[in-house]
């Protein structure tokens, strides 16, 4: 009988563009202003992709390049990538299939989870799922999501909120006692018309009254969606700790979905986690969807030691929502 095995994050990549959307030029486009924005949101800049011929493949493509050469792993040595994105390159065809063929990642078989803010914690547990089954030595999830295609700058609701980006994560497995250990996640489809983009789905197929409609941009009822996630997110993690009989004080770091730092800064208080054990970065990036907690293990890997315990947590468009409990290991 094979000895049960756990999945260990080994290896960590990122891509943010160049461009840098601030505050400032926002004031510009649409009626707001820097303060505002950062009181409400805690967004400084937020980067995007400006190269119209680059697309969210791309970003996630750089984060596997950036991974491979930091973990210094042979793309051929790749089992499994899972691309966890709300903004595809295609319909029919998965970025993930496109990722490996950018990428040179001859030997792996790909495919992609769309479980928006989300995406990345369930892509992440379905990837840790296959190492865990000792059938894949070797598995990429990637967050990606190139948002400045699906965000309208007209509506200052909205524009202020999202970037794009992308970040990834090898998984491998070990037989210590050290990796994945618990995953809690949720979906409540009544929450999917507070959060959504409208058209271009089988529901409304792209046409003129669709485009004449805007219905190809992203549509948010920030209050609602503000309360659910602080509840939803609260919840998950109060819920790992139950099942693990842990207390707050034992969780060294907190990497939560970077949508709102009102959010993120709500959870935490309701955990009793000081904010110096939470991880932040909205403040660069803004809400890149599912790439914002791969992002803060990229920028914050250095701080992470050997068997800290971690509380990853996120929610989403759905609603969807969750929180996953891993003990660090050690990067390659």
């Amino acid at each position: 009988m094979a000895l049960k095995s756990s999945a260990v994050i080994t290896g960590i990549g990122g891509y943010v563009p160049d461009n840098i959307l601030t505050n400032s030029d926002l004031e510009k486009m649409v009626e707001t202003n820097s303060d505002w924005i950062v009181s409400r949101t805690g967004i400084r800049e937020r980067r995007i992709l400006a190269d119209r011929t680059l697309a969210t493949s791309d970003m996630a493509a750089f984060a596997v390049k950036n991974l491979l050469e930091n973990a210094k792993v042979d793309p051929s040595e790749i089992d499994c990538v899972i691309v966890a994105t709300s903004t595809p390159d295609y319909l029919l065809i998965s970025t993930a299939s496109i990722v490996c063929d950018k990428c040179g990642l001859s030997n792996a078989w790909a495919s992609d989870v769309n479980a928006a803010c989300s995406g990345f914690l369930y892509a992440f547990t379905l990837g840790s799922s296959l190492v865990e089954s000792n059938r894949y030595k070797k598995v990429i999830v990637i967050g990606a999501d190139q948002n400045s295609a699906i965000v309208n700058y007209a509506d200052r609701n909205t524009c202020i909120l999202f970037g794009d980006g992308a970040g990834a994560v090898l998984l491998e497995p070990s037989a210590e006692d050290i990796g994945v250990i618990d995953s809690v996640f949720k979906t409540d489809g009544h929450g999917r018309e507070h959060l959504f983009v409208p058209g271009g789905g089988s529901m409304n197929p792209a046409s003129e009254e669709t485009i004449d409609g805007k219905l190809h941009y992203i549509r948010q009822d920030g209050r609602v969606v503000f309360k659910a996630a602080i509840k939803g997110m609260t919840e998950s993690c109060t819920s790992i700790l139950q099942r693990n009989n842990l207390t707050i004080d034992d969780i060294n770091w907190l990497i939560p979905h970077q949508a709102n730092y009102r959010i993120i800064h709500a959870v935490g208080d309701a955990l009793g986690l000081p904010e110096s054990r939470v991880k932040i970065n909205i403040d660069r990036y803004g809400n890149t969807t599912a790439a914002t907690i791969p992002l803060a293990l990229w920028d914050y890997k250095a701080d992470f030691k050997e068997n800290d315990n971690v509380i990853l947590t996120a929610f989403g468009a759905g609603f969807s929502w969750g929180a996953t409990y891993l003990k660090w290991g050690k990067l390659r």
